[in-house]
């Protein structure tokens, strides 16, 4: 394993944590701009529809992978810059 790769592991691990928690806060104010008050629904929320129930799976899914692909790309590229060479 080269040896940038071995140094980036814990920069993405924090990336990571940092990157979920704010996909999680951009995807609730996301859902209270659709319109909701509540949280999202589970998947098993019997007073829930069909189509509330896909839409805000699918709208959290595009939220937390767009997320991460900027703070990883970010991350990866500030890595490069700091040690020059690519941690992938």
């Amino acid at each position: 394993m080269k040896a940038s790769k071995l140094a980036y592991k814990p920069v993405g691990l924090a990336l990571g944590a940092v990157s979920g928690m704010a996909a999680g806060a951009l995807f609730k104010q996301s859902w209270k701009l659709l319109g909701h008050d509540e949280d999202a629904p589970d998947a098993t929320d019997e007073e829930r529809t069909w189509r509330e129930v896909v839409l805000a799976a699918v709208l959290q899914g595009a939220i937390f992978a767009g997320v991460k692909a900027v703070v990883d790309r970010g991350g990866a590229t500030a890595t490069r810059r700091l040690t020059g060479a690519w941690p992938g």
